[in-house]
């Protein structure tokens, strides 16, 4: 079932990719211009020109909040592991200090002994014995027991100076995850506030305004696809996915439909990098949860080499990132209003390909 969706839907992104081949030098008409363009308050519609600075700044204001999410990710993601670092290090400090418990009860008892034996060290009592065999026995057991009390001192150190360090430790580690914990809570509100700047935008156009800046958007993206087509960049692209970038891929196909949401990862919504690393996770390999990491951290590969199942990584900031599907199509969550959907590979703004089984 789920590969007869990811053929369905690439027989669409084929369709599309046959047009822009069919028709590489397509020139985009401009429509008629007024003087002025109509506000928000004027009761005429809207002209495509101002309809397009519309959706420029929609597209702007949804691309910063893709980075504030890109940031709100990686502080999630960095205080969760520092979390289960300060858990571990608790694990860690109760052991030490159950271990330390138990080597001050062994030191007490040796001092109780001591103090049993008149608080005369063993050497001077055994020196004073008239038994020859109880002074060479007593010898053998002296130098054992100096040694065990030797080493039980020196763990006892070691302990006590590995307590210090681990406190230390959960201390800077607590600190980092409050600051994580901060710069997350400034990138939700950064994201929230792009996205009503966004949503409030598109309240003012009218459902006909609504419905024309969706196609200018495609038209857009069509355009941008075109112009990649025809610069040849498909030209030695011929790579066949590995077992497991099919395995990606379908689970990327499979959620087709389901909606963007900043800092979702499933089951019901995703976003870009949230919807990259799950198919990849599906898929035996983890890969970092964010679209600049997974820019930084995987292995890198060419464009004219590139093969299904690999990670387009858009925009200068490498704030966005679609799975390649072959054919000059990939499998992306776009951004708030949108859903997860087929897409050209070249209609956005191509920083560099990465691949996670490389």
């Amino acid at each position: 079932m789920t590969g007869k969706r990811y053929s369905t839907a690439t027989a669409v992104a084929l369709i599309c990719a046959a047009t822009v081949l069919a028709a590489p030098g397509t020139a985009f008409a401009s429509p008629a211009r007024p003087t002025s363009p109509a506000t928000p308050t004027d009761p005429r519609p809207r002209t495509d020109k101002a309809l397009e600075e519309v959706r420029k700044d929609i597209d702007k204001l949804y691309h910063d909040a893709g980075v504030a999410t890109d940031a709100y990710n990686a502080a999630e993601e960095k205080a969760d592991q520092q979390s289960e670092q300060i858990v571990k290090l608790a694990k860690d400090i109760a052991k030490g200090q159950a271990k330390l418990k138990k080597l001050k009860a062994r030191a007490g008892a040796a001092a109780r002994a001591q103090y049993r034996g008149g608080g005369m060290p063993d050497e001077a009592q055994l020196m004073l014995s008239d038994n020859p065999g109880r002074f060479l026995d007593g010898a053998g057991r002296l130098r054992q027991g100096q040694k065990a009390t030797k080493g039980m001192l020196t763990e006892l150190e070691r302990t006590q100076e590995d307590l210090r360090i681990y406190a230390e430790d959960a201390t800077a580690r607590w600190k980092k995850l409050e600051a994580n914990r901060k710069a997350k809570a400034a990138s939700k509100k950064k994201i929230k506030k792009k996205i009503a700047a966004a949503e409030k935008l598109e309240s003012t156009l009218e459902k006909k305004e609504r419905e024309r800046l969706r196609k200018l958007e495609e038209a857009a993206a069509l355009k941008k696809q075109s112009a990649w087509v025809s610069s040849g960049a498909l030209k030695d692209v011929d790579g066949k996915a590995s077992p497991q970038g099919k395995k990606a891929i379908e689970f990327a196909t499979a959620q087709i439909g389901k909606p963007y949401v900043w800092g979702a990862e499933g089951p019901g919504s995703y976003d870009c990098s949230g919807l990259t690393s799950k198919a990849w996770s599906a898929a035996g390999r983890g890969i970092p949860r964010t679209s600049q990491e997974q820019w930084k951290q995987l292995p890198r590969v060419d464009v004219k080499n590139m093969r299904p199942g690999d990670l387009i990584i858009y925009h200068s900031d490498a704030s966005h990132v679609g799975m390649y599907l072959g054919d000059g199509a990939i499998v992306h969550a776009p951004r708030p209003g949108r859903d997860v959907t087929i897409a050209g590979a070249g209609s956005m703004k191509i920083l560099g390909v990465v691949r996670p089984d490389k």
